[in-house]
């Protein structure tokens, strides 16, 4: 990065050039899934839906950009707020939430049509404070009850209120939290205890939904994982046209614009996309995207290493997980490995909320690395 916008963009280099990649991969792949729906029900602007996602790139811009300056200590402190917060509105999402895209997922702002995906800000705000509180109670953390329970109880909390209307998110958060205890040296017989029991309960409620009639918030999950394990052909349509939309692209891909099952793929902007991608750019373009997220995971290896304080380590780390873990599980839904989660490609898939909270972990990260090089900066001109 030249010197002049290294005044400006902190942090890691590549971590802001991996953030611009997936954006302008994001602004192609979603102009060419949208174009037919736009043109359908746009009245012909074919650009409608373009134009809507670059204001929401810029937004996750100046979100990341803002994020990133902000030291990165001050996030342990408002963890604690936006947990809070997190809270009520997670309760009232299962109460009151929108109903989109046969998900209850989303929670309208009184008096206006915007809507936005708690689940979102709860992980995000999980994840800052399992950091905070691994990074506090180091000298305690072998304890049972000085340094597991205070860390179990909000992952619990959260993950349950999470789950009834979005189980791959809570099951994906779980599974972060778990690998952000283990690093942070909680007892592994503790972890295998409640791993044991969270597959337990999901067993038992897999099954019963599976075996009853339960509606409403349960309904989504269990019509995805009934039709995936059955691959009933009419309830699997989705899976299906994704399918065909990667045995088509083969190595290389059709080229851009000019996929074909952007006609026929539910969500083909946002669940889907990299189907599209894959369609359009081949193997080559899909294993490119999975190598972005990858040097993601890696870089954000590279902070750990490099940090000298436990909560940045935690902080960076477990955020670029979430990231990453996400997005591999988008891919596996895209070729049949998963059932249909609804999880969207981070930076990638269309969609407000998304992009906005992505935009932060992703600042958050930054700051993470630009405040261990001012230490290290620090450090030498002590050592001097």
């Amino acid at each position: 990065m030249p010197e002049k916008l290294r005044k400006y963009f902190k942090g890691d280099s590549i971590i802001w050039a991996l953030l611009v990649t997936l954006s302008l991969l994001s602004l192609l792949a979603v102009y060419s899934s949208t174009f037919t729906l736009a043109y359908q029900y746009r009245s012909g602007h074919v650009g409608y839906y373009l134009i809507k996602h670059i204001v929401f790139i810029l937004f996750g811009f100046l979100v990341a950009y803002i994020t990133h300056l902000v030291p990165y200590r001050f996030y342990s402190r408002i963890s604690q707020l936006l947990l809070l917060v997190s809270i009520p509105l997670l309760i009232l999402t299962l109460l009151f939430g929108r109903n989109i895209n046969e998900a209850t997922r989303f929670l309208a702002l009184p008096g206006t049509s915007i809507s936005f995906q708690t689940s979102d800000l709860a992980k995000l705000a999980l994840i800052m404070y399992v950091a905070r509180l691994l990074s506090l109670k180091q000298d305690q953390i072998r304890s049972y009850r000085e340094g597991f329970l205070p860390i179990l109880s909000p992952v619990l909390l959260i993950c349950a209120l999470i789950l009834p209307a979005n189980l791959s998110t809570a099951i994906i958060l779980f599974f972060v939290s778990v690998v952000l205890m283990f690093i942070g040296r909680i007892r592994f017989t503790y972890l295998s205890l409640m791993i044991l029991g969270m597959m337990t309960v999901l067993t038992i409620l897999i099954t019963i939904a599976l075996k009853s009639d339960w509606t409403g918030r349960w309904e989504t999950w269990r019509n995805r994982i009934t039709h995936h394990v059955q691959q009933d052909s009419e309830g699997n349509y989705q899976a299906e046209q994704s399918k065909i939309a990667i045995a088509t692209g083969g190595f290389v891909g059709k080229g851009p614009g000019n996929s074909m099952q952007r006609n026929f793929l539910p969500q083909p902007h946002s669940d889907f996309i990299f189907s599209i991608i894959i369609e359009e750019y081949g193997f080559i373009g899909g294993l490119f995207v999975i190598l972005l997220y990858l040097a993601l995971l890696f870089r954000a290896g590279v902070l750990v290493r490099n940090s000298t304080r436990t909560f940045a380590a935690f902080l960076a780390f477990g955020l670029s997980l979430l990231l990453v873990i996400q997005a591999m599980v988008n891919m596996a839904v895209a070729v049949g490995i998963l059932p249909v989660t609804g999880q969207p490609l981070p930076m990638i898939s269309m969609g407000g909320t998304s992009i906005l909270f992505t935009s932060a972990a992703i600042g958050i990260i930054l700051s993470v690395s630009n405040g261990l090089k001012q230490q290290k900066k620090e450090v030498e001109v002590e050592a001097v």
